[in-house]
């Protein structure tokens, strides 16, 4: 807040005396500066950023790092007066990018990024449908319905936001709705001749159908869909064919899936070599790509479904002979497994498991492989975060200097417009803003000391309520064997006692003492609990040799509360010998874990055995513990933290963990 209110404070007084023959002088030069930008040649660095998107755009499909560097390249000299179309266009294709390579969070981030520097409706579809391939369907359906009100969207971007909003309702499982928007989204695309549109919605309406387990509509709009892809490229029919055909699948209709694709392997095969590769790209995300030895492994299982084995192993063969040659080692497992598994049912166990053994050898080959495309998809998520922080630098750099140009503009704006009456303004502002910063200091000083006082005297309440609180538990000792006649035990407790007394009295004024001497006050106080109660438990107390117990300090009798807990209620009352373990050990060079574990009766049966009158009475003991380690940590930022729990599952025995900080 202090810093703040000088920055201001500087800023008015610069801002002042800069006036009159200096103002004057800065004025003018920077109206210079702003008429030889205005003389700069914008028309050429936008020629340059629509050439770099170009760029970009050319090289998506092939080369991502290269295409991201000309999107870098294409933000990077917008400079000062880079408009928001050209920055908002940027990262607009950027989001495309990220989004065909199937990086969706990234390509939503950016598309964001796009809106935020200009709106448009391009950028909200694209964000909408990067929302449906990430699964976020809600979120793209509250995208893309505002905008069903854009009056000037040209045909096919309708069409496509009636596509979108289809996708999302149907990932939202409301089918209806889908089949509304995919009807209207059809009916725009046949009045503008859209025809990839045409048959991609007619399939998406098969799609929606089927979902409903509507058969003979989803089958209706397949054969339509099938039909008009046919008037189009071959590996577009092939692509629509093998989709039709896994509908036939879905419905146990083996023999007209079979006839499907033993016709789309047909067209495949015919295919040149590039075009082939084109019919191989899947339709819709997550779908398989289609190629001959998927073709003919589903095929074979189609055979494997009618019992119809012979008629399948050729085709398993073929698919793992063509799958082997195009290192498709995912199809040629598959196959090779299903290959054995059919030998198998015919009781042919030799080549059963001549398969099964080229199985395994696949397999291996595959495991190798994907852990080779782990690591390559590590080095490439690395090099896509080095450029997006890249891209991310950039546009602050942008966003810097654009606010420095939109600072000097407004500072020419406010010499121009200021005059002498100004002089007392600044001059009273000055004076209440140091005013207020004066109140704000003496307001939070004086608060400050205030809390403190009340800590201290806090601190100094509990530990005067702790003391007699102790006594009067050791007392109760004492009265035990006076009670017992034991009169040696009573002196020789008394003595001990007296010792433990004045080493709690000499610490009782201090907030912290060295953790040395609080072990020795614990394990003076574990050894008279243990006189008394010397049939009910043993007890261990282990400090780590790394540990530097004068190196710590620990508030005192902060530990002794959780002891006598532990002793009192939790081994008292067992039946047989039990045993007490108090632990310090290092946790780091600045931290402290110190445990007290019983192997008592635990938390819950302890409570059971209480009296009505103790159980009306709340324990003054660890009452204040509480209460001292919230003020501790209020004054000394979470020096002390303890966490109690059951031992056991049988919520028997008790583990008290305090963790201690060295500063």
């Amino acid at each position: 807040m202090m810093r703040s209110v000088y920055i201001v404070f500087f800023f008015l007084m610069g801002l002042y005396h800069g006036m009159g023959q200096d103002g004057e002088q800065r004025s003018k030069s920077t109206a210079r500066e702003s008429n030889a930008k205005k003389e700069s040649p914008i028309s050429r660095v936008m020629l340059s950023h629509q050439q770099y998107l170009d760029s970009a755009n050319f090289y998506k499909r092939t080369d991502l790092e290269k295409s991201i560097d000309f999107i870098a390249r294409s933000i990077a000299p917008l400079g000062s007066q880079g408009n928001k179309q050209e920055l908002s266009a940027s990262l607009s294709t950027l989001g495309e990018i990220y989004m065909f390579h199937k990086q969706y969070d990234l390509a939503i981030a950016n598309f964001k990024d796009a809106l935020s520097a200009r709106e448009t409706s391009k950028t909200k579809l694209l964000l909408g449908k990067a929302y449906i391939l990430n699964g976020e369907y809600e979120n793209a359906e509250s995208t893309l319905t505002p905008l069903l009100e854009v009056k000037n969207m040209v045909p096919y971007q309708r069409v496509e936001l009636y596509e979108a909003l289809g996708d999302s309702y149907k990932g939202l499982s409301n089918f209806k709705k889908a089949q509304e928007f995919y009807r209207e989204g059809l009916q725009i695309a046949e009045k503008n001749q859209v025809s990839p549109k045409v048959i991609d919605l007619n399939s998406k309406m098969a799609d929606a159908y089927a979902g409903q387990d509507r058969t003979i509509e989803a089958e209706g709009f397949y054969r339509n869909s099938l039909n008009l892809s046919k008037k189009v490229a071959p590996e577009r029919s092939i692509q629509e064919s093998e989709k039709v055909a896994d509908f036939y699948n879905q419905k146990s209709r083996y023999d007209d899936e079979i006839q499907l694709r033993k016709k789309s392997l047909n067209e495949l095969q015919q295919l040149p070599q590039q075009k082939a590769t084109a019919a191989s790209s899947s339709i819709m995300p997550g779908s398989d790509t289609i190629t001959s030895q998927r073709i003919n492994y589903k095929i074979a299982n189609a055979y494997i479904a009618q019992d119809k084995l012979d008629e399948a192993i050729p085709y398993l063969e073929r698919s793992i002979v063509e799958a082997d040659e195009d290192d498709d080692l995912v199809v040629q497992k598959d196959a090779t497994r299903k290959l054995s598994e059919v030998y198998k049912y015919k009781g042919d166990f030799t080549r059963a498991l001549e398969s099964y053994q080229d199985y395994v050898a696949v397999v291996d080959s595959l495991y190798i492989k994907k852990e080779q495309e782990i690591s390559r998809a590590a080095r490439f998520n690395r090099e896509i975060a080095n450029t997006q922080n890249r891209i991310s630098s950039l546009e602050q750099e942008r966003e810097l200097s654009q606010s420095k140009y939109s600072l000097a503009v407004t500072e020419q704006q406010l010499y121009e417009e200021t005059s002498k009456r100004q002089k007392w303004i600044i001059y009273s502002l000055a004076f209440g803003i140091l005013l207020m910063a004066l109140t704000a200091f003496l307001y939070y000083r004086s608060n400050r000391q205030q809390k403190l006082a009340n800590n201290l005297l806090a601190l100094k309440s509990l530990r005067t309520q702790m003391n007699p609180h102790f006594i009067f538990n050791a007392l109760n000792s004492v009265n035990n064997y006076i009670a017992k006649s034991d009169e040696r035990s009573a002196n020789r407790f008394l003595s001990e006692f007296s010792v433990l007394m004045r080493s709690v009295l000499e610490n009782s004024e201090e907030d912290f003492i060295p953790l040395s001497k609080e072990l020795e006050l614990l394990e003076l106080y574990v050894k008279l609990e243990h006189s008394r109660f010397m049939d009910k438990f043993d007890y261990e107390i282990e400090v780590d040799k790394k540990v530097d117990v004068e190196a710590f300090q620990i508030p005192p009798m902060l530990l002794q509360p959780y002891i006598e807990n532990a002793i009192w209620h939790g081994l008292r009352y067992k039946e047989d010998k039990g045993f007490l373990k108090i632990a310090v050990q290092q946790l780091g060079n600045d931290l402290l874990e110190i445990t007290i574990v019983d192997n008592g009766i635990g938390r819950k049966k302890s409570a059971e055995l209480k009296t009505n009158n103790q159980k009306k009475q709340k324990s003054k003991g660890m009452g204040n513990i509480k209460k001292r380690i919230h003020i501790l940590n209020d004054m000394y930022k979470n020096k002390v933290d303890v966490s109690i729990t059951d031992l056991n599952e049988d919520q028997t025995g008790t583990k008290v963990s305090l963790k201690l900080k060295k500063d």
